[in-house]
């Protein structure tokens, strides 16, 4: 960039000196071609044409002076903006930079924080099923058992009705037999033996 401005600079004092030193030199041509037929001294021409030149070199100084100041006021200020710009550029990338890396941050501990949740409700899944399991088995525990009693007791209740049945039946086979067996000397003997027994007893 600096090459391109010195560069401009140059093609522009190249032009002005140009187009200040040709009216010296076609006025100097002028002045020694005219006056057809006048003889001219050589040391006047050397004086006039130094004296021309001293004019130039002047002129040109001014010229430079005064065109080169605000070139070089803008080349200045040009300088500060490109600066400027590259400072901002800079301080842009950095700030890029430092949220680039606050978002690279949050993105891990996101995924920390992920991971920890997933983790987490695993172990409560796994928590959770085995007391489902527990209180599965414990429910099949008490099931069993309530229908251990249960049919503990209905077979108690059939082996009751079992025995009172089959006392029954022992009964009306005793009556049967001794209704078929029984005579009336039986009949008295038993009376007399018992007779016999309550008055013992007494």
């Amino acid at each position: 960039m600096k090459n391109l401005l010195k560069e401009s600079v140059m093609k522009k004092l190249t032009a002005i000196l140009a187009a200040a030193l040709l009216p010296a030199l076609l006025a100097g041509a002028v002045f020694a071609a005219g006056g057809e037929g006048h003889h001219v001294d050589s040391g006047v021409l050397l004086k006039d044409f130094l004296y021309r030149c001293f004019n130039f070199a002047v002129a040109f100084g001014l010229l430079a002076f005064f065109v080169t100041k605000p070139i070089r006021k803008g080349m200045a200020m040009r300088r500060e903006g490109i600066e400027k710009s590259l400072a901002d550029a800079r301080r842009a990338k950095e700030e890029a930079e430092a949220k680039f890396a606050e978002y690279d941050r949050k993105l891990d501990q996101a995924s920390r924080e992920i991971e920890e949740i997933s983790a987490q409700l695993k172990r409560e899944g796994e928590q959770e099923r085995e007391k489902i399991l527990a209180n599965a088995q414990a429910m099949a525990e008490k099931i069993r058992q309530e229908a251990e009693k249960s049919a503990a007791r209905e077979v108690a209740k059939a082996r009751g009705e079992l025995r009172d049945e089959a006392a029954r039946l022992a009964i009306e086979l005793a009556e049967d037999i001794l209704k078929k067996n029984f005579t009336v000397e039986d009949h008295k003997r038993l009376v007399n033996e018992y007779m016999q027994k309550v008055g013992e007893l007494h």
